[in-house]
């Protein structure tokens, strides 16, 4: 039961903090817009800076403003989220365009996309990633590739998203997934299908949670927005797992669009 519920008078900072809360929401003050300074809202409320410190905190954590350096603190601007829905995949997008999923989805949306492959190693599967691919667990070789994306609407590029696939030795033995960040016209899925595997059916795992110091840093995350995580299985056409790709997503940048058939069952 909190505070207001028992009838007891919230302290000050979240005082401070609700009715800037309620500005925000109803639009008195705007995305963009700068918050009156940690002095003036003391002196407005008759409390110390540090209480009106705290209040600013708190929003900061709703992730509701922005802290600049110098300049002030600032309403979170609500950026245009990407989405990403299941036909990323499909093989007839992939020969239409000759593009990965990430940069035929951001074609869509009118977006300039930029991916980098920071690392290729063969390394032992770790447990979770050995189980989906159906693999003996500590003993088996993958191929690990880390890619960092990145969005641009020709003003401004934001890191949106980390990619880390692994991929099954014999599968990338003596192909450009095992040692190369350019892997040619219609990228990893293309490669795949040389391989015999065609992605026909895809697993995703979703789950919400607070980015790592590393993450929060590479991905540019200001205070209070956590991550999606998306571990995504590819399957192949006889119905046997190939790659799975661990994605860590900014949850302010990045929405998941599924549509989905519902499977009837016979009572």
């Amino acid at each position: 039961m909190t505070s207001e519920e028992r009838g007891e008078r919230p302290p000050p900072s979240r005082r401070i903090a609700d009715q800037l809360r309620a500005a925000i929401q109803d639009g008195d003050l705007r995305p963009g817009g700068r918050l009156p300074s940690e002095r003036e809202l003391a002196e407005a409320h008759g409390t110390a800076r540090n209480t009106a410190r705290e209040a600013i905190r708190i929003l900061a954590e709703e992730g509701l403003v922005d802290r600049r350096h110098g300049s002030g603190v600032f309403v979170r601007e609500r950026r245009r989220a990407l989405r990403f829905g299941a036909e990323r995949y499909s093989r007839r997008l992939r020969e239409k365009t000759g593009l990965s999923p990430y940069r035929a989805e951001l074609a869509k949306q009118g977006l300039l996309p930029r991916v980098d492959c920071v690392s290729i190693q063969r390394v032992v599967a770790p447990t979770e990633i050995a189980e989906r691919l159906r693999l003996p667990v500590g003993t088996p070789d993958v191929v690990r590739r880390e890619n960092w994306y990145y969005a641009s609407d020709g003003a401004s590029e934001h890191p949106v998203q980390v990619g880390v696939t692994y991929v099954p030795w014999p599968i990338a033995e003596g192909t450009p997934l095992a040692d190369s960040a350019n892997l040619g016209k219609g990228s990893l899925y293309a490669r795949f299908e040389e391989r015999g595997h065609r992605i026909t059916r895809s697993r995703e795992e979703v789950t919400a949670r607070m980015p790592s110091h590393e993450e929060a840093r590479g991905l540019n995350l200001p205070t209070g927005v956590p991550v999606l995580e998306v571990l995504h299985t590819g399957i192949d056409q006889a119905g046997h797992p190939f790659e799975v790709t661990r994605f860590v997503m900014r949850a302010d940048l990045a929405a998941l669009d599924y549509d989905m058939a519902v499977e009837e069952t016979d009572d």
